[in-house]
């Protein structure tokens, strides 16, 4: 079981402080963050710091708690915590003032080995004032494999080296035989050895800054700020608790392919919401798989943090005071709580990156029960972190590494209101972003023949999730290279929808042997469907690389969006025209034009053909509304019983909101047209009907050994 901690204010500064100067120092620590990622980004030289923005900085106190953190990947925030806790709790290791310490092992605190961490101390005039963490993802630290992903590996001692927590500056001294021993495991130690004097840079800008608040203000005075600001986030979301109904709510999410095997592995997170607290069990979660799709117990927490923060803190500063509200339940031994020696070095990319789409997709459906926040309701973004790696040796006989970020541009989920942002990216990365084209290609030996927004990819609903980018590239300037090409999603959309909206498209991986001669498709050669993890390959010029990402999940019935606004779509090339018929119901002319009276007989018709054969449905014709599950759900009361009753007035539930037993389930068949989703043979698709109307209330993704279950029980 994993707990947060609860902090006690420290005494007011003896002289009171002025609401101006709280907001003043506060925001001056907020800023501070901003200044080491400029700091970072300013002198390092690899792409995924510069361009993806792949890295984490923060400040914390000297217990390990975060006070302020900065927009990139929210995964990182408790991870480096832990880090500093590590140092607290060792008694061996000593902290002094100017020292720096090194790390990146997933089974002390790290996500996984390419996530390197630095923390330090801040001192002024000898007292401890606060720590200054940065961390950010490199391209390769040792293992079996370049890029330190390696599919076959077993253990964690196959993948890359494990650094504990080694003091890497010591009293402001750089020991330049630890980097030394680091940078060996390396296969780019230019570019890692690079990154890690950026890191030294990054602390040392955090603690210039705290340096000068304390001259000024006073230590007493900033660590009252410091502890203040995580009490008022903490106080901030448990307010916002208190205004969201109490219940049960579940969601599961699941990876296939562990590297070995095509195993399908789940995520499995039900919330308890009680008050101001939250609860989050994934004790139904599967276990640890052989490969090295697992996370450690700080990869779990990460992954709650990354789907909190931005689907309930969206207005709230993000620190440790938002995990003070809540509680994470595990066992040890699961896919997200890897005992050693388990092989994690996909972590981020696999059962982290899934964690935070359950928990994203659980706090939306409590989202979704309260009228207040309703219109905050979003499905989930893309779902996957495809990854694509290449290394080898450029035209100028220089190893490069690269580790292609692009897959950040998979698509955003719909909201309750408006579509979802086309190649909107994760919202566990608040700004995510990519390199140009000329940008990656003038650093690594690589030609885009298109990179472009994919078709049909947003999930369909009456708001549409976003469109996914895809892409294809071949090799440009040298002759071959190594390429690592891996993702889940291949066979498991992700990115749900709500409400009746449909997932997004599932990832697609083409590799094209042969295809290419002097930069430009031939027609010759022959194209191979990839599954989820071919692995290392061997690509060449003549060879091309082509995938499309996840786009994001929709929301509501896609029979009940506007004909026009999908007329509009399919113009744009928004959707195809199998879509816009076959998924949306349009009716179109033989000039190809919008025909709306028979766009309306053929949408009743395929409402009246999901409901079938005619049954008897107790109706209530003007209930008495007292809450909501959803847009199509509404949760009445009719002489003083709770019901839950459909937008059409078919009573679902009784004494209850397990409305799935009143309603009309369907098992999906794929394919279908104009919804490129690949679904994995354990895996089935049911969807959840209006008895009265035939409205798509649902869709559940679930193993198909098993029924789905109920995902919404509200405490009456």
């Amino acid at each position: 079981m994993t707990t947060t901690q609860n902090f006690v204010m420290p005494p007011q500064p003896a002289m009171e402080l002025s609401a101006i100067t709280y907001e003043v120092i506060r925001n001056r620590l907020i800023s501070l963050t901003e200044d080491m990622r400029i700091a970072l980004q300013s002198a390092s030289g690899s792409p995924t710091v510069t361009e993806a923005s792949d890295f984490f900085t923060g400040v914390y106190l000297p217990n390990g708690s975060f006070a302020s953190m900065g927009f990139q990947v929210t995964y990182q925030a408790p991870v480096v915590g832990t880090l500093i806790r590590y140092i607290n709790d060792k008694p061996s290791i000593t902290v002094q003032d100017g020292d720096m310490f090194i790390g990146n092992d997933p089974y002390v605190g790290a996500l996984h080995q390419n996530d390197v961490q630095l923390a330090g101390p801040i001192y002024v005039d000898g007292e401890l004032i606060a720590w200054a963490g940065v961390e950010a993802h490199e391209t390769d630290v040792g293992g079996m494999d370049f890029a330190s992903w390696s599919p076959k590996a077993r253990s964690v001692y196959q993948e890359g080296m494990r650094i504990p927590c080694v003091k890497l500056v010591d009293q402001g001294v750089l020991r330049e035989d630890v980097l030394d021993m680091i940078l060996t495991a390396s296969r780019l130690p230019a570019q890692l050895g690079l990154d890690i004097r950026a890191f030294i840079a990054t602390v040392n800008v955090a603690r210039e800054r705290i340096t000068s608040l304390v001259r000024r203000y006073g230590a007493e005075t900033i660590r009252y700020v410091m502890n203040r600001m995580i009490e008022a986030s903490r106080k901030r979301l448990q307010e916002r608790l208190m205004l969201l109904p109490d219940g049960d709510f579940h969601a599961q999410d699941f990876l296939e392919h562990d590297g070995h095997e095509n195993h399908l592995y789940k995520i499995d997170v039900t919330l308890q919401k009680r008050g101001d607290h939250l609860r989050f069990d994934f004790s139904d979660s599967s276990p640890q798989a052989p490969g090295f799709i697992n996370c450690t117990r700080a990869g779990l927490v990460g992954g709650v943090t990354g789907g909190l923060f931005p689907t309930l803190a969206y207005d709230i500063p993000w620190n440790q005071g938002l995990l003070d509200c809540c509680e994470v339940i595990a066992p040890d031994g699961l896919v997200c709580t890897a005992t050693f020696p388990a092989p994690v070095g996909s972590a981020t990319v696999e059962a982290i990156w899934v964690v935070s789409n359950a928990v994203n997709a659980v706090l939306n459906k409590l989202l979704a029960c309260s009228r207040e926040f309703a219109a905050r309701v979003q499905a989930v973004n893309s779902g996957t972190m495809a990854t694509f790696n290449l290394g080898g040796r450029n035209q100028f006989g220089e190893v490069f590494g690269l580790h292609l970020m692009d897959p950040l541009a998979g698509g955003a989920g719909a909201f309750a209101s408006l579509d979802g942002v086309c190649a909107g990216g994760p919202n566990n990365a608040p700004v995510p972003s990519i390199a140009d084209v000329e940008r990656n290609e003038q650093v690594s030996p690589l030609f885009y023949l298109h990179r472009r927004l994919a078709i049909d990819t947003g999930g369909a609903g009456r708001h549409r999730g976003g469109r996914s980018v895809e892409l294809a590239l071949t090799l440009g300037g040298i002759e071959s290279a190594d390429a690592l090409i891996m993702t889940h999603g291949a066979e498991v959309p992700n990115a749900v929808g709500l409400d009746g909206g449909w997932p997004g498209s599932t990832v697609r991986q083409r590799y094209g042997h042969g295809v290419v001669d002097a930069g430009a498709l031939t027609g010759k050669g022959h194209w191979q469907e990839l599954g989820p993890k071919p692995g290392h390959m061997a690509m060449t010029c003549r060879d091309v690389f082509e995938v499309t990402w996840q786009g994001g999940g929709g929301i509501g019935d896609p029979l009940r969006r506007d004909a026009t606004q999908v007329m509009k779509d399919l113009r744009c090339g928004i959707i195809s025209e199998s879509a816009a018929t076959s998924v949306y119901g349009l009716a179109l002319q033989a000039n190809g034009q919008l025909d709306e009276p028979a766009t309306e007989v053929q949408r009743a018709a395929m409402r009246k053909a999901r409901i079938g054969k005619p049954r008897t449905v107790q109706q209530i014709a003007h209930p008495t509304v007292i809450g909501q599950i959803g847009e199509q759900l509404l949760l009445c009361d009719q002489d003083g019983q709770r019901m839950v009753v459909s937008r059409a007035g078919a009573v679902l539930a009784k004494g209850s909101t397990r409305w799935r037993s009143g309603a009309i389930a369907r098992r999906l068949e794929l394919p279908q047209p104009g919804i490129p989703i690949q679904m994995h043979k354990d895996l089935a698709l049911t969807a959840w009907y209006c008895p009265l109307e035939g409205d798509l209330l649902a869709i559940d993704i679930h193993e198909t050994a098993r029924e789905p279950v109920d995902d919404v029980a509200l405490a009456f």
